[in-house]
């Protein structure tokens, strides 16, 4: 019987592996998720600045044609109302409830869930809404008066007849933050960033295409009178203009988003009962009794203060709020959008590793906007009187509303790095889907405001607000610092007071060659009216960011470099 003898044992080497690729190390990720905070923080800075520039063209045309007016307070409240309604019902729990719930499904349970969730929030928003803006149609009156009741009566009919034209706008302003919150969550930051250009340059443009007193002065013989049916307005001063540009605006910005979405597969739904609808709830509620008290309760009160204190003085108030929204929407609002949806998706995973991850990228926002945002304030005090002249000194506004507008603007001032850090760190509690503490820290720091307020309004009128505003700030910001710091178990070594010390010692060295260079400037130029605030404006600015950025390589400013770097690298590629 033949046996088969085994087979030869077989030297020949098996084909070689290509070696696997080493895990990144997390100092590697975390540069990684730095360098996506960037990307997106330019982003949504670039789309505020150009947001902040069109709004302030927006405040510019409104001062010539209507100045600091009754009918520009009639305007003022007619779009507060709809505004603060939906700060409160879903513009305010964008970044507080939505973003977090939705960065937690598309980290864990992927693009079908989160198309069901946004199916359900749209339905739900749209329809609420409606019926809100049935109701501000018929209530327009009495919410006029508990808004702004010392003003005249001439005043309050106009407001009412613009409310009404304003409020439809509720619904598109509902769908966008629905929007614009899923496209965060997603980590698409471009259209949300170009909505507020868009939103801004349709009153710029209904504003001067329909504003009465610009028809005479277009061209000789050219009137745009066929066209006056198109806007239904009831007052001469033709106000009305601008809050038909604000409602064409919000539908503008809602459509803007639609793009980004392609793919999609949102359906009317009203299926309330979804967990992630609970979720969002619960983190609501919190947040939602914080702007109770905000919008209904402390923006009344200011607007009542503030209209008791003179005609004009909520023109002023507003006029100096769009100033300081500049500097805070280019730092604080781009950096916190930014670094959210990175927060929160670190939130949803509970390894070690993502808790370090976590403060190691709050630290980098926290670290980034004191650079930023010392600077911007020092700059914008220095410059108050000469950009408030170059911007609205025109024809109605005068010399007496610049000083005003530049006091008012100035005592904001002392407050916004306060404000600009506590952004960050209220989102950080938000990331944590921690809704709650930076709830009740609201509701101290504006107890804090009304007694202020009230307290300082005998001896300084309208400026009592500002001063009240900027305590305000800086009680949040400082409780918000202590209570996060116990949560996360320290900040872990990130650097904060140093490079808040840096920043100081830049900004005031900055500030003071300003001091010195501005009167220097002012003789040497000697012309007035626009072409001499200009030349104050680029020459002093110039000298001054010149200045800061020489103090900041001196004095070594990581983040400031850091991003240096990071821009030069953008534009040379």
């Amino acid at each position: 019987m033949k046996v088969n003898a085994p087979a030869p044992p077989d030297d020949t080497p098996a084909p070689a592996r290509p070696p696997a690729a080493p895990a990144a190390s997390p100092e590697s990720r975390q540069a990684e998720t730095n360098a996506r905070v960037a990307g997106a923080t330019a982003i949504l800075a670039a789309g505020n600045i150009l947001s902040r520039a069109l709004g302030l063209m927006r405040e510019t045309v409104m001062t010539y044609f209507f100045g600091a007016t009754a009918a520009v307070d009639a305007y003022q409240v007619a779009v507060i109302i709809p505004k603060a309604i939906y700060d409160l019902l879903i513009g305010g729990h964008i970044n507080g409830a939505i973003v977090p719930v939705l960065s937690e499904i598309v980290t864990l349970k992927g693009r079908t869930e989160l198309w069901r969730v946004v199916s359900l929030l749209l339905s739900l928003a749209a329809v609420a809404l409606a019926l809100l803006v049935l109701l501000l149609q018929v209530f327009a009156l009495p919410l006029v008066q508990l808004t702004a009741g010392g003003a005249d009566a001439a005043t309050l009919a106009l407001a009412a007849e613009l409310l009404r034209l304003t409020a439809p706008a509720l619904v598109f302003m509902g769908l966008f933050a629905v929007l614009s919150g899923t496209l965060y969550a997603l980590k698409k930051f471009t259209l949300p960033a170009l909505a507020g250009l868009v939103f801004n340059g349709c009153i710029v443009a209904f504003t001067m295409l329909f504003a009465p007193p610009l028809r005479p002065t277009l061209a000789p013989g050219f009137t745009l009178e066929p066209l006056a049916p198109l806007v239904l307005w009831r007052d001469p001063q033709g106000v009305t203009a601008v809050a038909a540009g604000w409602l064409v605006g919000a539908l503008a910005q809602m459509l803007l988003q639609l793009p980004a979405l392609r793919g999609s597969h949102l359906r009317f739904s009203l299926h309330w009962r979804h967990p992630a609808f609970r979720s969002i709830a619960l983190l609501y509620a919190p947040v939602m009794f914080s702007l109770v008290m905000d919008t209904l309760i402390i923006r009344p009160f200011s607007y009542n203060l503030a209209s008791q204190t003179g005609s004009g003085s909520i023109a002023y108030m507003n006029w100096a709020t769009t100033l300081i929204q500049f500097p805070q929407g280019l730092v604080a609002t781009a950096i916190s959008v930014a670094i959210l949806p990175t927060l929160a998706g670190q939130a949803a995973l509970v390894s070690a590793e993502h808790r370090r991850a976590f403060k190691d990228t709050l630290g980098l926002g926290l670290r980034l906007a004191t650079t930023l945002i010392v600077p911007a304030t020092a700059g914008l005090f220095l410059l108050a009187n000469p950009i408030i002249a170059l911007l609205f000194e025109h024809g109605a506004f005068t010399v007496a509303d610049t000083n005003i507008t530049a006091l008012a603007l100035r005592l904001y001032l002392v407050g916004l790095p306060f404000a600009a850090i506590d952004l960050l760190l209220v989102y950080a509690f938000y990331a944590r889907k921690d809704t709650l503490t930076p709830a009740l820290v609201g509701i101290l720091s504006l107890a804090v405001y009304m007694v202020v307020a009230v307290a300082l309004l005998p001896h300084y009128g309208l400026f009592s607000l500002m001063i009240a505003d900027s305590l305000k700030h800086i009680v949040h910001a400082l409780v918000a610092a202590v209570l996060l710091r116990q949560r996360l178990q320290g900040f872990a070594r990130q650097r904060l007071i140093v490079t808040a010390l840096k920043a100081l010692a830049a900004a005031a060295g900055m500030m003071a060659a300003g001091m010195l260079l501005l009167p220097l400037l002012t003789a040497l130029i000697g012309t007035q009216g626009l072409l001499r605030e200009a030349l104050l404006v680029l020459a002093a600015g110039g000298v001054c960011v010149v200045v800061f950025v020489a103090l900041a390589l001196w004095l070594r400013i990581e983040e400031f470099t850091w991003a240096l770097r990071l821009v030069r690298g953008r534009l040379l590629r």
